[in-house]
């Protein structure tokens, strides 16, 4: 326990005294602030007009009525697809930077396990993911009220914030996978593009109604609203977990034993 408490420490060090921290943050609030400007055109369509390519694209993704509850569904169904990617990249940061900047060698000298390493940078992964959903739920917020949307239900934004908590923690689940690719290929390349093509096959799946299937369209599956015929099952939930576990001692063994370079 106090190898853990160390190495996270430092874990944390390194990722506070990083301009990645907020660049990633400025990057969620900007995506939420994005989905608000959507419905804000869509609110006041004479705005758009004069808007050209950008009145269209709000057009294009109209979900019914500008008020609370479609706007709250708008940015639960965006924090499916940009903490995808966004918790996938910093995952990919923090495994391979250790790689790029030539510091695995000295953490594997040092009188730690190394499983020690993996857990601290997952939980490390996990405190930043929640911070950006707290971000993200944040600036949709308040681009909200500034828009002044009508139909504001205090029970409707705690059932928004739960289930934007359960998306994100089963996005952040499915980063373990993603950590292994960038401790295995030594760097951020191969663990990105594992990133951009899970989320092509998510959609692709998606399509073909397979997405309860496919756990990395499971955060999605879980915005559908309760009654529709495709949706996220027991199974779903097995099959998430199970990936995450498979990735988690996937990861773990590659540090344990695999040669390090």
């Amino acid at each position: 326990m106090k190898s853990i408490q160390v190495t996270l420490w430092a874990e944390w060090l390194k990722v506070r005294k990083s301009k990645v921290l907020w660049i990633t943050m400025l990057f969620f609030a900007f995506v939420a602030v994005m989905m608000g400007l959507i419905v804000l055109l869509q609110q006041h369509p004479e705005i758009a007009e004069k808007l050209g390519l950008i009145g269209v694209k709000a057009n294009m993704l109209k979900m019914g009525q500008p008020n609370w509850e479609n706007y709250l569904g708008l940015l639960l169904q965006g924090m499916s697809g940009v903490g995808l990617i966004g918790f996938g990249f910093i995952t990919s940061w923090v495994f391979g930077r250790e790689y790029t900047d030539h510091t695995i060698k000295d953490i594997l000298a040092l009188p730690s396990p190394r499983s020690s390493f993996v857990i601290s940078k997952l939980i490390v992964i996990m405190v930043w993911g929640i911070m950006l959903t707290l971000v993200f739920f944040g600036a949709g917020l308040l681009f909200g009220v500034i828009a002044g949307l009508p139909g504001w239900s205090g029970e409707m934004i705690g059932q928004i914030l739960y289930k934007l908590t359960m998306v994100s923690l089963l996005s952040i689940l499915l980063c373990t996978p993603i950590a292994f690719f960038a401790s295995c290929s030594n760097g951020f390349l191969l663990p990105v593009g594992i990133v951009i093509l899970t989320m092509l096959m998510a959609n692709f799946t998606g399509l073909l109604g397979v997405g309860p299937y496919f756990p990395w369209s499971i955060p999605a599956m879980f915005c559908v609203p309760a009654g529709t015929p495709i949706g996220v099952t027991a199974a779903s939930y097995l099959i998430l977990l199970g990936t995450s576990a498979v990735g988690l001692a996937g990861t773990i063994g590659w540090w344990k034993y695999a040669d390090q370079k």
